[in-house]
Formats: C-alpha cells, sequence, structure tokens
C-alpha cells in the first residue's frame, strides 16, 4: 500500500525512497521481532524501570535537539541518516514500566496512592508528547494505562471519578490550547466549512472511502491518490488510498487481519503464567487496538484528525519497528507461559 501510495500519474510507476527506506525499516524490525521472540521476557522486570527512564531522556533529548517537521519536534536525526521518533519505542517502555509496577503491587491496587504513580509512569511521558506537540501519540499512553488498569484490578469507581476529572480539566484549559487543535477539533465538525484548509484532507480521505465501492478501483488505480489530492497518504490515511484501490472487501480483509492479531493476543494474555507477561501482552494489545480504531475512525470521518499512524501498514519506521518489537515480546510470553517437561 505505501508503494501504491507513493506512485504519481505524473511519473509513472516507480520504487520511491520511501517504499526503500520503508523495507530496510522492516527488516530491522524482523531482527527486532526474533530477537524479542527469543529473548526470556521475564529478564525485561528488572530492566523496566532503566529502560523507562532512558525513554523519558530520548523524549527530553527530542524537546532540546530534536528536528521539526510538519509543524512539530518529534524527530532526532542521526549522522542525517535515520530519523527516530522516540514517542514510538517509549510506548513500549512505559507498558514495561506500567506492567512492573501493577504486578509488584497487587495488593495496594485499590489504594489512590497506586493510582496516582501508575498515572504518573504514564503521564510523564504523555505530557512530554504532548509538549513536542503530538496530541495524537500523547492520547495512546493514556489508552495503555487505561487498558493495563482495568487489567490490574483497578476499581471501577477510579475510572469514573477520572473520566468526569478529564472532561472537566478539558474545559478548563480549552482556552490555552493552541489555536491549530481546536481548529483540528472544531473543523471535524463542519469540514466544509474549510474545504481547501483545515477540511480538506478529512473531505478527499471520505471521497476516497466512499468511491472504493465493494471491490475498489484496483491496485494502483486510486484517482484520488494517485492524482495526489490526498495529502500525507502515505501515513496518517492510508486507509483512505486501501479503501479506495481495495474496495469494502480490501477494508474487511484488514479488519479480519488485525482481529486476529488481537484475538491471538488475548490468548497469549491468558496464557500468561504470571501478572508480568500478562499485563505486557494487555498493553501491546490495547496500543495496536487503540491506534487502528483511532486511524480508520479519522479516515471515515467519525474522529478528528490526529496523526496517528495505522499500525504495521502506515509508513514509519519507528512505528513499525516499535509493533514488530511488541508482537516478539507478545510471542516470547507465549512461547513460555509452561515449563517444559523433559
Amino acid at each position: 500500500m505505501i508503494f501504491s501510495a507513493t506512485q504519481s500519474s505524473a511519473d509513472g510507476i516507480r520504487v520511491t525512497p520511501l517504499v526503500i527506506r520503508h523495507l530496510a525499516y522492516l527488516g530491522i524490525g524482523t531482527c527486532c521481532l526474533f530477537l524479542f521472540a527469543f529473548t526470556d521476557y521475564r529478564g525485561l522486570s528488572s530492566l523496566a524501570y532503566p529502560l523507562y527512564g532512558i525513554g523519558l531522556l530520548a523524549l527530553v533529548i527530542v524537546l532540546l535537539l530534536g528536528r521539526m517537521q510538519f509543524g512539530s519536534t518529534r524527530w532526532i536525526n542521526l549522522f542525517d541518516l535515520i530519523q527516530i521518533q522516540p514517542s514510538e519505542p517509549v510506548k513500549l517502555a512505559t507498558i514495561l514500566a506500567l506492567a512492573r509496577f501493577f504486578s509488584t503491587h497487587r495488593d495496594s491496587i485499590h489504594r489512590p496512592r497506586t493510582i496516582a504513580l501508575s498515572l504518573a509512569i504514564a503521564g510523564v511521558p504523555a505530557f512530554l508528547v504532548v509538549v513536542e506537540p503530538d496530541l495524537g501519540t500523547s492520547l495512546v499512553y493514556w489508552a495503555i494505562w487505561a487498558g493495563l488498569a482495568f487489567i490490574a484490578g483497578v476499581p471501577l469507581r477510579y475510572f469514573l471519578i477520572l473520566g468526569v476529572g478529564a472532561a472537566g480539566l478539558a474545559r478548563l484549559i480549552w482556552p490555552a490550547v493552541p489555536k491549530y487543535m481546536q481548529d483540528r477539533l472544531t473543523i471535524f465538525l463542519d469540514p466544509e466549512a474549510d474545504p481547501t484548509g483545515q477540511g480538506y484532507n478529512i473531505i478527499q480521505a471520505a471521497i476516497s472511502v466512499g468511491s472504493g465501492g465493494l471491490f475498489g478501483r484496483g491496485f494502483l488505480s486510486g484517482t484520488q491518490s494517485q492524482l495526489e489530492f490526498l495529502r500525507v497518504r502515505y501515513a496518517d490515511f492510508i486507509f483512505s488510498v486501501l479503501a479506495e484501490e481495495l474496495g469494502f472487501i480490501g477494508a474487511g480483509v484488514l479488519f479480519a487481519l488485525v482481529t486476529i492479531v488481537v484475538v491471538r493476543g488475548l490468548r497469549a494474555a491468558a496464557l500468561a503464567s504470571e501478572p508480568f507477561g500478562r499485563l505486557i501482552t494487555v498493553g501491546i494489545v490495547t496500543m495496536l487496538l487503540f491506534q487502528f480504531l483511532v486511524n480508520v475512525g479519522m479516515n471515515v470521518r467519525l474522529l478528528p484528525v490526529t496523526g496517528i499512524p495505522l499500525p504495521l501498514i502506515s509508513y514509519g519506521g519507528s512505528s513499525l519497528i516499535t509493533f514488530l518489537a511488541g508482537i516478539g515480546l507478545v510471542q516470547s510470553i507465549t512461547m513460555r507461559h509452561q515449563k517444559l517437561d523433559f
């Protein structure tokens, strides 16, 4: 899909540098998958907090030395060859830290102090990411916390209290939110109010999805993509390209594949021999499912545009490597859910 999304009717069919780079990221990510799969995940328990600390340091470095692109400072350039977006791998580090915290505080899970400390673990990286600014990615950290907290046994009353508090806080700080973020949320309700500006991509994405019909226009035949009406089509809006070219059937296949991954992930959580592994798996599944639903939702005008990539499909090396490493972790947990008998 990235190959198709990077084609232009004016240049003809060609392999673009984006495709080549993404294949390289795929190779690195696959190596990470096998590395984590064959590593005993239980050894990560003692490394969870140090890895989390390194992740926070990386997010601070981004704010100080990172490269600004698309109005946000999210990337670190290494020798002008590789761009790393630390907020992606830090998601895994946060999952490990929360899994370690919840698994070692099971007896006090109902206490406000324990809840507050767990919120701090998710809140610090979320705050640093918001400062970049990247509101969409920061929401992923809160989704991860919610999934892990629920499985860890945090009483439901705390979710209700936090939900009401978050709604009140959002209303309070709304005037201080940068105008472009306000516009992104308000234009979602009426994109036709600014059809050539903030609402442009929302409208074009809806046209792409709708024009795909049942079977799609065919691979490499999407007019919105090939004629370059759709912006950032290889990243945030790649689902629109897929829906236009492969249609409802192709989108259904994608949903089925994601469902299989989620179900297998939940099975791995059920098989996990101890809480640390179970919580890691739930965190990774939550991250995958949340990002998938939000990305598809913004492509079909159900949710505001947030800049969250479509897991394992969108262009982006940091995201792809992070998800493949996460799948490797889930595989490690599944492989070690019971002792071997000789």
